[in-house]
């Protein structure tokens, strides 16, 4: 069992490797930045690469959507401080096997790694309750839109002006932009330029 470890911060990569080798493990490779740990992933195929999500030249997200893209067999853990629902998505398209938060590694690193090493995925159990949290929140959040407004909704995540709205929904320009001041108050979104495009680009 080979594993690669990268993060840009070298007390947290010093860090990392000692806990990993105190469960037993052999790290084959560390490294600081996203592009050195891809090569190092082509090169030598390590069973699992321990990733950091912000790191300069690729992050952890590009790492394994790119692993992902060459079918290559490396089993990918997410070491990060997010816990925004929209990036655990995208870690999760990209056929992650593990996400856990930095602040509790000394507590998860081990069990994740176990699991991970028998195939299976394994999510911060710390982290389940903030996703939970944020889900019922959009669950919330549009039930308290009309048909009318999630429809637009729908059509802003495609980018859709308010005036490409207006035409498909045989409605007039101002309508849409009542709609749309309406929608931005029901979300509590800050009222700033392309907020509700923002929005709705990260949960549609």
């Amino acid at each position: 069992m080979y594993i690669l470890i990268a993060d840009d911060h070298p007390f947290t990569l010093q860090g990392t490797k000692s806990f990993v080798e105190s469960y037993g493990y052999k790290v084959s490779d560390t490294c600081s930045n996203g592009i050195a740990a891809l090569n190092l992933i082509r090169l030598h195929h390590p069973d699992i690469a321990i990733l950091d999500i912000n790191m300069p030249g690729l992050d952890g997200l590009d790492v394994a959507k790119k692993v992902q893209e060459a079918k290559l067999k490396t089993k990918i853990i997410l070491l990060t401080m997010h816990k925004e629902m929209t990036v655990y998505k995208k870690a999760k398209e990209y056929g992650i096997y593990g996400y856990i938060l930095k602040e509790y590694a000394q507590t998860e690193l081990q069990k994740c790694l176990d699991e991970v090493k028998i195939g299976n995925r394994y999510l911060s159990a710390f982290l389940e309750v903030d996703l939970i949290v944020d889900n019922s929140r959009l669950d919330h959040a549009l039930f308290a839109l009309t048909l009318s407004e999630r429809k637009i909704i729908e059509l802003i995540s495609q980018q859709k002006t308010s005036k490409q709205i207006a035409e498909l929904l045989f409605l007039s320009e101002k309508t849409v932009e009542g709609h749309r001041s309406n929608i931005i108050e029901k979300l509590g979104l800050p009222k700033e330029k392309n907020t509700l495009l923002k929005w709705a680009l990260q949960n549609k």
